[in-house]
């Protein structure tokens, strides 16, 4: 149905509401209405995927199941390739990189194809097999259900951005039977400075998604009872973050390096064939890449471990000793990245969240394993478990909040919340050293896109050097005379004069303050040339420079305006600093109001 046909259909409601509803009220009517939209979608994706993957396991005998499984994610990210390029055109916009875009770039508008082809394509990967979660589709396809409600009810560009974090909170919310990280994930990920009024309608579309998926799906992954943790662990806590850091920084670097790898690969077949070859081997090598990975997790939380070499080539040793079990585990932990990639480079959907949640859960156990094996302190495996997962997923996603509070919600966990602070915003520290920029945002700041981590650089970053350059400084020639250039200061408005010559090159620039006693000797008004007055430019600035750059070498230079070159060196005009002041100044205050 038409946009417009849509709005003439609601136009009476619309009118009902001005008259008789606030703002305030209406905004969390409509915050409800979002969570059991995004709760709804994310109940009908976990159902349908798991419901799915037992019927493609159900048929094949245990033993066969690890050939069957390394032959399934092919077919997976087959059909979401055709599935991208004759119902999408090619374009699916894969995690939450876009949706950040689209809030700070954008104004919250989240196109409307994302309603559905991160559910479908998710749905198709995951089922088969792919190594992802389906944390990021379902809070991609929430965040569209807030935006798009926001434009379909014609609520202003600030509520609609807030709808769209609504949205993001509420799918992380039903996933996980987690209101409070659904709403500190959405602001720590999607949304910045956020006023304290706006937390209500988070809240509210948080807990709704959570009614929902309580309601309709037993959505709680993991379970653990615990009443207490031992102070005398503090330092093994420490020693935990170190080793989620540095997983969180090979996570990152190896995502990346791959991402990179398959872009430069051409050829949709060539990428499904090669990808989905490749990760086949994974899976028949370490079974617990298969799919999601949460039942691995499950496993390590129940205390049986020992299963993790079930169904692939280590069976064939008949040996479960706590060696080979720490082989896989470990091996499983460092691919899980790689599979993960392979996935979703090939061309595949799905995202980093599980895997970090995987990965983490892996590292804990290793960990608590080794130390309880060299009989130093015998510790919790399972407390472990869970702080590796909370530490990881804040190292990779940098969200140190929502890993303390998401762990500590879907495992029942609360007793652990002063280790869940040590490991987690030890891991977060850490890992925002090496790498500043999270696995959500690398990527858009390599395109000059900064968003969240600094307001005044994302401010700035919206700005255009070419929109703001300055073209009315009067050019003189570098082999004009003294006299000439009194005539051309005699017709202008500026202090400022660059000295171009015929093919557009600067030579230099004359200030009128700096050659103001020459003005007065007539006698050298013929002999005199501009090039013996000119001096050279402070710095010069390029079109792709960013603004924040400038800024900062204008107050180091103590300079107002600086000249702008193309790559070829030629003049184009000036920038000046209070332009650039006077436009920020405006951005703030359209951000503010928005």
């Amino acid at each position: 149905m038409p946009q417009n046909t849509i709005h003439r259909l609601l136009l009476p409601l619309l009118l009902w509401r001005v008259r008789h509803l606030s703002d305030r009220v209406y905004l969390i009517l409509v915050s409800i209405l979002v969570g059991v939209l995004a709760g709804l979608a994310a109940v009908l994706l976990k159902t349908l995927v798991h419901d799915s993957q037992h019927l493609l396991t159900a048929w094949v005998p245990a033993r066969y199941q690890v050939f069957t499984n390394s032959f399934y994610p092919i077919i997976g990210i087959a059909l979401t390739v055709l599935f991208t390029r004759y119902f999408l055109g090619g374009n699916l916009g894969r995690g939450i990189g876009p949706i950040i875009y689209n809030i700070a770039r954008q104004g919250s508008v989240v196109p409307r194809s994302k309603l559905f082809s991160q559910l479908v394509s998710s749905f198709l990967t995951v089922t088969f097999g792919g190594s992802a979660g389906l944390e990021a589709p379902i809070s991609v396809t929430g965040s569209a259900i807030g935006s798009n409600t926001a434009r379909v009810l014609r609520i202003g560009r600030r509520e609609r951005r807030l709808l769209t974090g609504c949205g993001a909170a509420a799918g992380i919310a039903a996933i996980f039977n987690s209101p409070i990280a659904g709403v500190l994930f959405a602001v720590e990920v999607l949304l910045s400075e956020l006023s304290a009024a706006f937390f209500v309608p988070l809240l509210i579309s948080s807990a709704t998604a959570t009614v929902v998926s309580k309601a309709l799906y037993a959505g709680q992954p993991f379970v653990l009872i615990t009443t207490s943790w031992p102070v005398d662990a503090v330092p093994l806590y420490l020693m935990l973050a170190v080793f989620t850091a540095l997983l969180s920084v090979y996570m990152i670097r190896v995502y990346f390096w791959a991402d990179a790898y398959f872009a430069h690969l051409t050829g949709s077949l060539r990428k499904v064939v090669l990808g989905g070859l490749a990760l086949g081997g994974l899976v028949f090598l370490f079974p617990p890449l298969y799919g999601e990975g949460y039942n691995i997790v499950q496993l390590l939380l129940g205390g049986h471990a020992e299963q993790l070499t079930s169904g692939s080539l280590f069976d064939v040793f008949n040996d479960q000793s706590a060696w080979l079990v720490l082989i896989v585990a470990g091996g499983s932990m460092l691919l899980k990245v790689v599979a993960t990639t392979i996935t979703i480079g090939s061309g595949g959907n799905g995202g980093m969240f599980g895997s970090s949640l995987f990965a983490g859960a892996l590292c804990g156990f290793i960990f608590a394993r080794l130390i309880n094996l060299s009989g130093l302190y015998p510790i919790s495996e399972v407390h472990f478990i869970v702080l590796g997962m909370a530490g990881t997923l804040a190292g990779v996603v940098h969200a140190p909040l929502t890993g303390i509070f998401l762990i500590a919600e879907i495992t029942g966990g609360y007793a652990l919340f002063v280790p869940l602070m040590v490991v987690t915003s030890g891991s977060y520290l850490i890992t925002r050293y090496f790498e500043p920029y999270s696995v959500y945002t690398r990527k858009l700041v390599q395109k000059g896109v900064h968003v969240n981590q600094d307001r005044d650089r994302s401010l700035l970053a919206r700005l255009d050097v070419r929109t703001l350059l300055q073209t009315d400084f009067l050019a003189v020639g570098p082999d004009d005379t003294l006299g000439e250039l009194v005539n051309t200061f005699r017709h202008a408005s500026r202090n400022l004069f660059p000295v171009v010559d015929a093919e557009g090159y600067l030579h230099g620039i004359v200030s009128l303050d700096t050659v103001r006693d020459a003005l007065f000797d007539d006698e050298h008004y013929t002999t005199t040339r501009v090039r013996d007055l000119m001096d050279e430019p402070l710095a010069v600035v390029r079109p792709d420079d960013t603004l924040l750059d400038t800024l900062r070498c204008m107050e180091q230079l103590g300079a107002w305006a600086l000249p702008v070159l193309d790559l070829e060196d030629r003049y184009l005009g000036f920038l000046l600093k209070s332009t650039i002041l006077a436009n920020y100044r405006r951005q703030l205050i359209k951000d503010s109001g928005e």
